[in-house]
């Protein structure tokens, strides 16, 4: 993270704590703005590394309990700062043992969280924003508008929440949650200055220790602010692509009009440029029968990557309501990764998880309010015409 981010929220919350007139919720903050709030307390830099155990990795969130700081500053605490972590209204496990939490955050609205066992992997799926502006024509998300930004502390805290799920053993000893994608409702790099501290604070060895290459950040394709994340982190990148060519990748995720494909490849040639170790970025494909699932689309596709160290994943389309879109047939996916396996891509496929419970990838909806009356529209199937489909 920047100086400047980690400058700008220290003083902030330190104004805060100056007026009285709100108390400085730590949960959200990094190691580096810990140290600087403790400071403004008279406090040594070591505190912060204290408060980060005791919060993320024990669970703790009521000061009177941190029993290794001294009974004045705990009461200094009280005074000046909260933990408060999001508030669950509804919580669901699916049978195949995904778990899905609905949390309200300030102001009333609610966003989802999903955790997907896999094997030894827990993978946790959270949101970044209250609903989508970005409105990607498959997504229920972006069906519901947008309403705001999440504070780095309502994104964390959804880390909190599933970690504590599994009991009250120490986080940094019992990892449930293995692995992190920013996948859940929203569009990340729009919220630009909340999700990079607390990547941060994921990744801190004081708190969950996730690896980077385990914390994966997802965009639609914002090719300016992938080039702003690789200049203040290298946490793994994924890119929700879903068409191989513009004309499609219009319909589908409007903002490509904006950045189109070329631009976007050359964006993450960048950022895999900028890292120290050898990785590759993740593209997202959610395959929509008669749309963009045909073999012509996949040797477009192996054509389009060909100079992009990557890995692909199939996503088969995961229906709501008031979209005609349809899932394709087996065959017709395994068409599909058959195409990019014997072009030398490693392609998986993403298997359904959680949609008993209407938490499988792009049925996150949350109780988000509609401003936008996006959830009655929709482009029919038939609306996609085969020179969109297929651009030769």
């Amino acid at each position: 993270m920047t100086d400047n981010h980690v400058q700008q929220s220290n003083d902030e919350s330190t104004k805060q704590s100056e007026a009285g007139d709100e108390k400085v919720n730590l949960l959200g903050m990094s190691r580096s703005q810990l140290e600087t709030f403790f400071e403004s307390l008279g406090e040594k830099k070591f505190r912060a590394s204290q408060m980060m155990k005791w919060v993320h990795q024990l669970g703790v969130t009521d000061f009177d309990d941190m029993t290794n700081m001294s009974k004045a500053l705990r009461e200094k605490l009280k005074s000046v700062a909260e933990i408060v972590v999001p508030e669950i209204t509804y919580e669901d496990h699916s049978a195949d043992g995904t778990r899905k939490w609905v949390m309200q955050m300030a102001g009333g609205s609610s966003i989802e969280t999903v955790y997907i066992p896999d094997g030894g992997r827990g993978t946790l799926c959270v949101s970044s924003q209250i609903g989508c502006s970005l409105d990607c024509s498959f997504c229920s998300t972006g069906k519901q508008g947008f309403n705001r930004n999440l504070t780095s502390a309502e994104i964390i805290g959804q880390l909190w929440i599933a970690a504590r799920s599994f009991g009250n053993a120490d986080v940094s000893k019992e990892r449930y949650v293995t692995n992190i994608v920013f996948m859940g409702m929203g569009e990340p790099l729009l919220n630009f200055d909340n999700v990079v501290p607390a990547c941060d604070l994921m990744m801190d060895d004081f708190a969950y220790g996730i690896s980077k290459r385990r914390l994966t950040v997802s965009t639609s394709g914002l090719v300016p602010m992938i080039d702003k994340l690789g200049s203040v982190t290298d946490v793994s990148l994924a890119i929700s692509l879903h068409a191989p060519n513009d004309p499609l990748r219009d319909v589908l995720v409007p903002v490509n009009k904006k950045y189109p494909i070329k631009d976007l490849i050359a964006a993450c040639q960048r950022y895999l440029a900028n890292l120290p170790d050898k990785r590759r970025i993740t593209i997202e494909y959610t395959l929509i029968e008669g749309v963009n699932d045909l073999v012509e689309h996949a040797h477009e596709l192996v054509v389009l990557l060909k100079d992009l160290p990557c890995k692909i994943n199939l996503i088969p389309f995961n229906p709501f309501p008031n979209n005609e879109y349809r899932r394709p047939s087996r065959n017709a996916v395994m068409r599909f990764q058959k195409v990019l396996n014997e072009a030398g891509y490693v392609a998986t496929i993403r298997t359904t998880r959680g949609d008993d419970i209407d938490a499988a990838c792009g049925q996150l909806v949350g109780r988000v309010e509609d401003r936008t009356r996006r959830s009655q529209k929709y482009i029919p199937v038939a609306d996609v015409t085969p020179a969109t489909q297929v651009a030769r």
